[in-house]
């Protein structure tokens, strides 16, 4: 089996995006995964479910990462040692060690929930935690309810 050939099996397991009960599966998925999106949401919390809907779209497109995520209500050490203030925020984990976070939606086309998928993969991206080709527009389109 050649080296590619033996990473498979782990690509294979990837492409689910996973809900964790706590922080005890967190530390156990950081051993068997190199690189790692975890979100830290809130139930109910409108800008968790938008960002929980792009992410559910990358994790099955990029087998390259472990998407999951976690309710900051069962993560109180690591909201603690790693100051995880606000949510939605995301933990972005290459070759096991952390190298970035994204806090709400500021770093995705001017703070609105209308950012894209491939706004979030490009973010993402500039981790080194998942790989992206492609173009992306860098605006956010705002949107208003005519009255």
């Amino acid at each position: 089996m050649t080296a590619g050939n033996k990473k498979k099996p782990d690509w294979l397991q990837n492409g689910s995006y996973t809900q964790l009960a706590g922080e005890k599966e967190f530390f156990e998925l950081s051993k068997q995964y190199a690189n790692i999106v975890l979100l830290f949401h809130r139930t109910g919390d409108q800008q968790c479910r938008i960002m929980d809907t792009h992410l559910k779209l990358l994790a099955a497109k990029h087998l390259e990462a472990k998407f999951c995520k976690i309710n900051i209500e069962d993560a109180k050490f690591l909201q603690q040692r790693l100051r995880i203030n606000h949510t939605p925020e995301i933990l972005l984990v290459k070759d096991r060690m952390t190298t970035d976070y994204i806090v709400g939606f500021q770093e995705l086309g001017g703070n609105c929930d209308s950012f894209s998928t491939a706004m979030l993969e490009r973010r993402i991206a500039r981790s080194g935690t998942i790989s992206y080709k492609g173009k992306q527009k860098k605006t956010c389109t705002h949107y208003t309810q005519s009255t």
